[in-house]
């Protein structure tokens, strides 16, 4: 080979490895959730062609994935740039306002795209639709309709047609999900009819788990992302799904030996080239390992080099290690420092949980700093809970049970009371009972009354609810006079089993004392004396009926004498 046609063929390597990493390389590299290669590759894609609004989008939804609004906003700026007026990169534009909270703006920008299209290219429809689905804010409804509109040929002629894509079909499944509730069955079928055009098609499945996740199908959702692993072993969002699955703190749910089994398979098939990603996830299984030290280690070794994402991350990891073994001292500080580079207006849900977890656990023995421990924490907490998307009565209920640990029980009331609300809790009558209970022992007897009113109306086989519905209106009539806690605490006494009298031997006690009270106060001895015989029999000696006889036998001694002095007097 002569020196001239060598150097010809070396230009068109040179040529042929430029093009070679086209737009749909970076999309492959997108739905293997690959973001750090995918951004590679279509930067690779953009230099050879300089003008492919495509390119320029996708690197923009790379750039999200890697958690980098700034530069995904550069990146589609840059785009309209080289290509004005581009309706996929002004949807783009619109996604960033949609994060950055300009709703209004994001709209009009999503219109003037999909009316530049008509409605019928599939990159904006899917582009507005995703953004409106995935960022909080967005219209649910609208990225239906956008949809809707992209794959309804009725009435058009041949040419006008469009061919709907899988991809088509997921975004469409999406909106549907989104939208929740009788929607799950359309979105299930969307997903099947992606599937329809790509057997092999391992999201449609993953999003399936997810559709039966949210209706509370949970075994069928771990199955789903199992499958979805086993059509296609290299997909590492399923395998991240499960991951999540296990680390969510839930009973039925969670297990740290299965979230560090699916978190390490998923660095294993994840990207490659996105270290800062996969070394904070190993630092991840260290902890879920228990080896805090380790991760404590790993974390602080990343966060010289980690970008401000991963350097928050790396930072709750290493906070929530020191938490778990015991130094809840340096678990404050790296938050306090936290807090500060954040600022305590922009901290986020996870921030927000694992701060309230760090307060909850400090103690100090000067009582001012101790009760500000105390207010901090029930203040992350609640600013958690009203931060957190994910809206269920379990949730609520772990907030309730929070608080009940910091001993602010009037907190834990109101929290077992949201729980409450949900229609579909399965945990109502204990949700019902504690909110009841923890009312009674936060001093807020009348409210702790009408909760118990209702309760024992509604479930009058529960025995124990007459027995606090009476300790709720014993606390307004601590004397006994007004009888407030006399029919609560009779059909208590009633319902209760001879059996199960000395179970309940305490609860008994409480409601016979003041029953026997109440008679005592009226001068009903024949009222007053079954309950007296019952105290005694579980206590001889029990103190308050020595007292009410000796009141009894001062007051028949004084009343004799008095009958006595009389007579005396009426014989002179």
């Amino acid at each position: 080979m002569n020196r001239r046609k060598s150097l010809f063929v070396a230009m068109l390597c040179i040529a042929n490895g430029a093009m070679a990493q086209s737009v749909e390389d970076g999309l492959k590299d997108l739905y293997y959730g690959k973001y750090q290669t995918a951004k590679q590759n279509l930067e690779k894609a953009i230099t050879a062609k300089p003008e492919d609004a495509r390119a320029y989008y996708y690197l923009g939804i790379a750039e999200l994935g890697l958690e980098n609004k700034d530069a995904a906003a550069a990146a589609f700026s840059k785009g309209l740039t080289a290509v004005p007026n581009s309706p996929l990169l002004t949807a783009g534009l619109g996604r960033i306002d949609l994060l950055n909270g300009k709703t209004a703006e994001a709209k009009q920008k999503f219109e003037s795209a999909s009316t530049a299209t008509e409605g019928r290219d599939g990159d904006v429809a899917r582009a507005i639709a995703d953004a409106n689905t995935e960022v909080t804010g967005g219209d649910r409804g609208y990225a239906l309709t956008v949809m809707e509109k992209l794959l309804n040929n009725e009435g058009r002629k041949k040419r006008q047609m469009y061919e709907a894509t899988a991809a088509d079909y997921i975004e469409l499944g999406d909106a549907y999900r989104y939208l929740g509730g009788e929607n799950g069955g359309k979105a299930i079928t969307s997903y099947e009819k992606a599937m329809e055009l790509d057997a092999n098609n391992a999201e449609a499945v993953m999003k399936q788990g997810l559709v039966n996740y949210n209706a509370k199908l949970l075994q069928q959702a771990v199955a789903d992302w199992a499958k979805a692993t086993n059509m296609d072993a290299n997909y590492a969002p399923a395998y991240f799904e499960l991951y999540q699955f296990y680390i969510t703190p839930r009973k039925e749910q969670f297990s740290l030996e299965h979230a560090a089994k699916y978190l390490q398979k998923y660095v294993e098939v994840g990207d490659p080239s996105d270290k800062a990603k996969n070394e904070y996830y190993l630092a991840a299984i260290a902890f879920y390992q228990k080896d805090y030290d380790g991760a404590i280690a790993k974390a602080k070794a990343l966060m010289g080099s980690a970008n401000e994402a991963y350097k928050g991350k790396l930072t709750l990891l290493a906070a929530d290690a020191n938490l778990q073994k015991g130094d809840s001292l340096s678990a404050k500080a790296l938050m306090d420092e936290h807090v500060k580079a954040v600022g305590n207006d922009k901290l986020e849900v996870n921030d927000l949980k694992l701060l309230s977890a760090i307060y909850g656990k400090l103690k100090s023995s000067d009582s001012a700093t101790q009760a500000n421990y105390q207010e901090l924490a029930g203040s992350y907490l609640e600013r958690y809970a009203e931060a957190d998307t994910t809206k269920d009565a379990e949730k609520f209920r772990n907030v309730a049970e929070a608080f009940k640990e910091m001993r602010n029980y009037g907190k834990a009331a109101e929290w077992y009371g949201k729980a409450l609300e949900f229609k579909d809790n399965s945990g109502a009558v204990s949700d019902h009972f504690y909110k009841g209970f923890y009312e009674y022992y936060a001093g807020k007897y009348s409210t702790s009354d009408s909760t118990w009113a209702a309760f024992t109306a509604k479930y009058p086989e529960q025995v124990t609810g007459f027995y606090w519905h009476g300790m709720a209106n014993a606390a307004m009539d601590t004397e006994a006079k007004e009888g407030k806690a006399k029919a609560p605490f009779e059909k208590y006494v009633s319902l209760v089993k001879p059996e199960d009298e000395a179970r309940n031997k305490r609860f008994l006690t409480n409601a016979y004392t003041y029953l026997m009270l109440y008679y005592y106060n009226l001068e009903d001895k024949a009222g007053m004396q079954p309950y007296m015989d019952k105290l005694l029999a579980f206590d001889p000696n029990n103190d308050t009926v020595r007292q009410v006889k000796e009141n009894l036998a001062s007051t028949e001694k004084a009343a004799s004498a008095a009958a006595s002095k009389a007579a005396a007097k009426g014989t002179k």
